[in-house]
């Protein structure tokens, strides 16, 4: 175990039973949705990478996009 990941835990001892069931049931569920992403990639063909490829660049000649600064703009 790393020695964050001892230092969190540590913290998370001193929380009431139901904080650190809270935070528990978070951690599992991140855990469980990493490793959905990770199987769905790993499982992804080329020919379905490719798919999704034209499929981004129809939608970018089609103007269907925004670019990602209007989602996340940069903070100045």
């Amino acid at each position: 175990m790393t020695e964050l990941l001892q230092q969190a835990i540590a913290q998370i001892q001193k929380l009431p039973p139901d904080q650190q069931d809270a935070i528990a049931a978070r951690f599992l569920a991140e855990l469980q949705d990493e490793q959905k992403w990770e199987t769905r990639f790993t499982t992804t063909t080329e020919d379905q990478w490719d798919q999704m490829t034209a499929m981004v660049r129809q939608e970018i000649a089609a103007g269907e996009t925004v670019l990602l600064d209007e989602v996340f703009p940069t903070q100045k």
